[in-house]
């Protein structure tokens, strides 16, 4: 294990900070009604590269990071991704000749807005926990066992790439059928079951061909990086649609992504294997690298107008039956083609114990055991004015690798008809 790497930029050198030099997380921001800017969390401050692009990232004939997007960096390959992160460590690390010339370009994090790190080409969720599929099933359908499918391939989805916001983007209750067990007939209205899902999102920053299927190790070069990913899902309205084609409606209203992309080069040092296999996996599943990374995470709540969020959930990555290049692999085997900027969500990720379970389904066993927050509130499902976090973080050796919160709040579902 590595250990922190120093940087003149003094808060980047706290064991507390979750931006060291060893991370360099990429985003964009504005700072007072600016164009958006690529910039790079470094402690509590962003190196803009758009500023200085022209004297010290200039990789192609035209400028990559004027698009306020991260997406045509990406498309520059994984050579470029690692000439640059070679001349950002260069830049910010102590006792850099670079300090006095790129030392006016950091604007403090307090004073820049977040926004969208790249834009979204197309989004796939998967269902690839282990413990969350056997708790669903044990909710729904009496029985922890798992569909026969399961332990074979990496179930999946296509969702709403749309429907992908930045964390702190606010999330309407959605209005949508559903039905009660001893109902004759649906009925309209918000969503009563509305619940988050703790995920890992996975970036692709290489495209593969239209038609050409990809190996597990060829997808694990593909990822440019990671975010945290909050699958927000109406359980209601979900439980009466997903018969036989799967979910819709009940998870087409939002997805949040944390701010910073996570480079894969960043979370080298926390590969994690794959947990031992159930049954064999067929011969295309196999790559010749650990797939997980060693990322602890949290779920917290807090309720509308309170000063206290509770901790109700936490868990790691590890916990993950397929990995992400798994995941990737398996989408483009059949020959989809993949695109810089696709998004795969990991699919909920549960731990075997209560306090890790990563979905207020799993928590409050669908409604049935509600849960006691901080404040003495208790929950089963979010109600409207909740605010929900993800946090994740890989720890090294006196230093932590962070995303940066991925953060919701619920409003009042929007009156129909208008």
């Amino acid at each position: 294990m590595s250990q922190l790497k120093k940087s003149w930029v003094d808060s980047a050198n706290s064991a507390e900070t979750p931006f060291p030099l060893n991370n360099l997380p990429y985003g964009v921001f504005s700072t007072a009604g600016s164009e958006p800017r690529c910039g790079v969390a470094i402690g509590d401050m962003i190196l803009d590269v758009t500023a200085l692009e022209d004297e010290y990232f200039e990789y192609s004939a035209e400028p990559v990071f004027t698009s306020g997007m991260w997406n045509e960096f990406m498309d520059l390959g994984s050579e470029v991704w690692a000439e640059f992160r070679s001349k950002l460590n260069e830049m910010l690390a102590e006792g850099s000749p670079y300090q006095s010339e790129i030392e006016e370009h950091l604007v403090p994090m307090a004073d820049a807005e977040l926004l969208m790190p790249f834009a979204v080409s197309e989004y796939t969720d998967f269902y690839a926990g282990r413990q969350h599929a056997a708790n669903m099933g044990a909710i729904l359908r009496g029985s922890p066992d798992l569909p026969a499918n399961w332990l074979h391939i990496p179930i999946g989805y296509n969702g709403r790439a749309s429907s992908v916001v930045i964390s702190g983007t606010p999330i309407h209750r959605p209005n949508g059928q559903r039905k009660a067990p001893d109902a004759e007939m649906p009925s309209f209205g918000p969503s009563m079951r509305l619940d988050i899902e703790l995920e890992m999102g996975a970036i692709v920053g290489k495209p593969s061909e239209f038609g050409q299927p990809i190996t597990v190790d060829e997808a694990d070069d593909m990822i440019f990086g990671y975010v945290l990913l909050n699958d927000w899902s109406a359980r209601d309205i979900q439980g009466w649609e997903y018969q036989p084609l799967g979910p819709f409606q009940g998870k087409a209203f939002g997805t949040s992504i944390s701010p910073w992309i996570v480079t894969a080069a960043a979370l080298e040092d926390f590969r994690a294997p794959t947990p031992e296999r159930e049954k064999e996996l067929l011969p295309y599943l196999d790559g010749s690298r650990d797939g997980l990374y060693d990322i602890e995470l949290q779920v917290l709540m807090q309720p509308e107008g309170g000063d206290t969020a509770s901790v109700v959930g936490e868990t790691n990555y590890t916990r993950m039956y397929y990995s992400a290049a798994e995941q990737l692999c398996h989408h483009a085997i059949g020959g989809c083609g993949m695109n810089v900027g696709d998004l795969l969500g990991s699919g909920t990720i549960s731990g075997p114990t209560k306090t890790e379970y990563g979905s207020l389904m799993e928590m409050s066993w669908a409604g049935r055991e509600p849960f006691t927050l901080d404040t003495g509130e208790t929950r089963t499902f979010i109600e409207d004015g909740d605010t929900l976090t993800l946090r994740g973080t890989a720890k090294g050796d006196g230093f932590q690798i962070g995303f940066g919160d991925c953060v919701g709040k619920i409003l009042p579902a929007v009156k129909w008809p208008k």
